[in-house]
């Protein structure tokens, strides 16, 4: 830092007119009081167990924050990268991620930080917690979830965690990004990828995000954007879409299907199909979701919601519609436009090469998923559209 972070703090100046970079200038000179007095320590920034570029770039920034104050911090996730632009962004920016694996050892870190979720979506959570490892921070967009007890916390209803963390570096409080340098170059074409991505192309985008994309094209590459965001899909991801339009249910606005077993490694594939879909004429809300079976053996229902009605609560929807866990941890949420769910199906796991019994089952939880949405969505010819069942 080149002045201490006291002084930072006291010489802040708030923007004028413009509150909303003020509200974040002074999240960022409390973020930057915090970490000033936990030099030498080692973080682990926790992301959802499928990480989008929302979640990688929002990592990769607090990573870089934290070098500043003389912190090493390691970004962690406890799924799969699946997603072709994922994986791109990964790869072309040479961003280190750690996937968990049994037998890592979490005791040696210092405090979590939660970034783009809020420990509802990330397996991560209750392994630190059995670690003894704090909560100092979370970053976030989503609904308030008050799942976890942190230090530090900026939840705020914008339209990606990149929007806060591109409005931290503007404040110059937590880090002075050069044009010149290429670790800051890469740092801003992954926040713009993450923009990007929560705003469908900056169709959604709101004032916070165009505000956000001016201050990172000062330093961002625009080259290795575009080499990131033109992934083709692969042929598993098409043959998804292609049963999710010849599955899908259409009633009162809402498209609903169900895809199957699918390859953990092809999970990213359902928000794609989610994604197609929404495009049919007359259809304002799409539901798609399969059966993923894990490589611990572990089977779940995963399922995206996208919609452009803009009176739809998803988060509070999915909450309604699918319910929680034993543990009371909601199923599904998600926020303004997308939401998405997974449902751990528990002892009814396994037999994967009975396939009458597979059948038997997805059939089971295929009715059973399409009743709920079409129930909370206020359908009434249920039976005709889902089947009876024992209710």
């Amino acid at each position: 830092m080149s002045q201490p972070v006291e002084a930072a703090a006291q010489t802040l100046a708030p923007p004028a007119g413009e509150p909303r970079l003020a509200e974040s200038a002074a999240r960022a000179a409390e973020l930057a009081r915090l970490l000033g007095g936990r030099r030498g320590e080692r973080h682990l920034v926790a992301l959802q167990d499928f990480p989008d570029p929302d979640a990688l770039s929002g990592g990769m920034a607090y990573r870089e924050i934290a070098r500043g104050f003389g912190i090493e911090a390691d970004i962690m996730y406890d799924g799969q990268i699946s997603h072709p632009e994922n994986l791109a962004l990964v790869n072309l920016l040479e961003l280190s991620v750690l996937r968990f694996e049994e037998g890592m050892e979490l005791e040696g870190y210092s405090a979590a930080v939660f970034i783009d979720n809020q420990g509802t979506t990330t397996h991560l959570t209750e392994r630190l917690a059995a670690a003894g490892v704090p909560t100092l921070a979370v970053i976030d967009h989503h609904d308030p979830q008050d799942a976890l007890d942190p230090i530090f916390s900026d939840v705020r209803p914008v339209a990606a965690a990149a929007t806060l963390l591109a409005e931290y570096l503007e404040s110059g409080v937590l880090l002075t990004m050069e044009p010149a340098n290429e670790t800051h170059e890469r740092l801003a074409t992954a926040l713009m990828h993450g923009l990007h991505s929560e705003t469908d192309g900056f169709v959604h985008a709101r004032p916070p995000e165009y505000s956000a994309a001016a201050y990172l094209s000062r330093y961002m590459d625009s080259d290795l954007l575009e080499r990131v965001l033109c992934v083709q899909k692969s042929h598993a991801t098409l043959r998804i879409i292609e049963e999710a339009l010849r599955s899908r249910v259409v009633r009162n606005g809402f498209s609903v299907a169900g895809v199957g077993f699918l390859r953990i490694a092809d999970r990213d594939a359902i928000p794609q199909a989610a994604d197609f879909l929404l495009s049919e004429e007359n259809v304002h809300t799409v539901v798609v979701y399969g059966l993923l079976d894990d490589e611990d053996g572990r089977e779940v229902i995963s399922g995206s919601l996208r919609t452009n009605k803009t009176t739809l609560g998803v988060d509070r929807f999915l909450k309604d519609c699918l319910g929680s866990d034993p543990r009371g941890r909601p199923y599904g949420g998600g926020r303004a436009r997308a939401g998405g769910f997974e449902i751990d199906i528990g002892f009814l796991t396994g037999d994967s090469e009975d396939r009458e019994q597979q059948r038997l089952k997805w059939a089971l939880f295929d009715r059973r998923i399409r009743r709920k949405i079409f129930e909370a969505a206020g359908v009434e010819d249920l039976d005709e559209v889902c089947g009876a069942d024992e209710g």
